[in-house]
C-alpha cells in the first residue's frame, strides 16, 4: 500500500510488520521516531517492547533476545551507537542476526544533531554488515532484505538512513502489508539459541590458540556475506517488483569518463547534477556504494576502470584523509580525489557536485575539504 508517511513511522511499521519479537531502543535524535512509533503499535503487534536506560542497555537487551531464539530490533543514532561499541563487537563474535536502523548523525564534539556519516564509518570494524540507503523506500526494502540477509548467514546488520534528510522526510512509500511480508521473510527458526535441555555457550573465554581461528572464520564468512547480500536482493527485486542496489549501484557511468563515488542519500543529489551535466555534452555518471561492510572493491574497480574517479563523502578519518577515499584506492590500485563534505549537516548543493565534476576535468587528487 502506497502511503504518505515519514521515514521513521514507516521502518517502525516495516519492523513489526516483519514478525519482530522484542525491541529494545534509548531514544537519540534523529533516531528517536522510530522506537516511539514502535512503543505506540506495540499493543497491536503484540512484540515485547524494553524501555532501558541507555544505549548500551538497549543492544544488551536485543543479544540476550537473540540468544533466547526471538527476532530483534533497535535503532539509535551518533553517540548512542558509539555507546554501543562494545556490544556491537559481542553481537558480530557471537554470529547473531541482530537489525538495527541507525539515523546516521554527526559525532560531538562539538554537539551536532545533523546528519553525516562519522557515526557509522567509526563503527566499521565492529564485524556487522553495512548498508546505506539513498532514499525511505528503500530503507523500507533493504530493513525487509536485512533480516533475510542476517538470519541466513548469521551477522548482524546496520541499516543507515540519512538524519533528518530521511528519518524525517514525509514522502510517498510502498510499505508492504504484513502478508507480503511474510511470504518473503518466514518466521524466525534460530540456528542456535539457549534451552536448558540442550545447554549452550555463547561468548565464551577463548585461548589465544583458538581466538584467532575463530576470528579467521568470521572474516572469511563476512567477505563471503556479498554474495547472500546479492542473492537476497535479487529474490526481493522480484518478489516485490522493485529492482533493488545490493552492493553498489551505477548511474549513467557506463561510458562516463568522470565518476563521482558516494553513498546514502546524498546520491541523488548527484544523480540531478550527473542530468543537468549530461544535458550539457559532458560525460559525467556516478557510482553509489550501497554496501560498506562488506566493501565490494571488485564491483568498484569493475564499475570505475579507467575512468577520473573523486568521492564525496560526511565523514573525516581524522590525521589522514576520508575513509571511503582510502578504501576506495586499495580498490583501485590508484590514486582518487577526495571530498570530505556535509559534516554537522552543512548543505551539499548542485553547485558544489559540479565544482567536484570540474576538479576532475583539471585532474585534480588529494583530499579536499568542501
Amino acid at each position: 500500500m502506497r502511503k504518505i508517511i515519514e521515514g521513521s513511522i514507516a521502518v517502525a511499521h516495516v519492523v513489526a510488520r516483519c514478525g519482530v519479537q522484542v525491541v529494545a531502543a534509548y531514544p537519540i535524535t534523529p533516531s528517536t521516531h522510530v522506537p516511539e512509533e514502535l512503543s505506540r503499535i506495540q499493543p497491536e503487534y503484540g512484540f515485547e517492547f524494553i524501555p532501558v536506560e541507555s544505549e548500551h542497555s538497549a543492544l544488551s537487551a536485543i543479544v540476550g533476545a537473540s540468544v533466547a531464539g526471538a527476532r530483534t530490533f533497535t535503532a539509535t543514532a551518533s553517540q548512542g551507537l558509539a555507546l554501543m561499541n562494545e556490544v556491537l563487537h559481542n553481537a558480530s563474535g557471537m554470529r547473531l542476526p541482530l537489525v538495527m536502523v541507525v539515523g546516521n548523525r554527526a559525532l560531538s564534539a562539538p554537539l551536532n544533531i545533523w546528519n553525516d556519516w562519522q557515526d557509522g564509518i567509526s563503527s566499521r570494524d565492529t564485524g556487522w554488515i553495512q548498508l546505506y540507503c539513498k532514499n525511505n523506500q528503500e530503507v523500507i526494502d533493504t530493513v525487509i532484505q536485512a533480516y533475510k540477509i542476517a538470519e541466513t548467514i548469521s551477522f548482524p546488520v546496520m541499516v543507515g538512513m540519512d538524519g533528518f534528510y530521511l528519518t524525517h522526510e514525509i514522502t510517498t512509500i510502498d510499505l508492504p502489508e504484513k502478508e507480503e511480508i511474510s511470504a518473503f521473510l518466514p518466521p524466525f527458526k534460530p540456528k542456535q539459541s539457549l534451552d536448558v535441555e540442550k545447554p549452550l555457550a555463547f561468548g565464551t573465554y577463548m585461548n589465544p590458540q583458538y581466538y584467532m581461528d575463530a576470528k579467521a572464520q568470521q572474516q572469511k564468512d563476512m567477505l563471503a556475506a556479498a554474495k547472500t547480500i546479492e542473492a537476497v536482493a535479487a529474490e526481493f527485486g522480484k518478489a516485490f517488483g522493485r529492482k533493488q542496489a545490493a552492493l553498489v549501484e551505477e548511474y549513467q557511468s557506463s561510458d562516463a569518463e568522470r565518476v563521482i563515488v558516494t553513498m546514502g542519500s546524498l546520491s541523488e543529489n548527484v544523480e540531478i547534477a550527473v542530468d543537468e551535466l549530461r544535458a550539457k555534452g559532458e560525460r559525467v555518471g556516478l557510482v553509489r556504494i550501497k554496501c560498506f561492510r562488506p566493501f565490494p572493491a571488485e564491483a568498484l574497480a569493475k564499475a570505475l576502470g579507467g575512468k577520473k574517479a573523486a568521492v564525496m563523502e560526511k565523514d573525516a578519518s581524522y590525521g589522514y584523509e576520508g575513509a571511503l577515499a582510502t578504501e576506495l584506492k586499495a580498490a583501485l590500485k590508484t590514486d582518487v580525489l577526495g571530498i570530505v563534505c556535509g559534516l554537522g549537516g552543512r548543505d551539499v548543493k548542485l553547485g558544489d557536485v559540479k565544482k567536484v565534476f570540474e576538479m576532475l576535468s583539471r585532474g585534480e587528487k588529494g583530499t579536499v575539504w568542501l
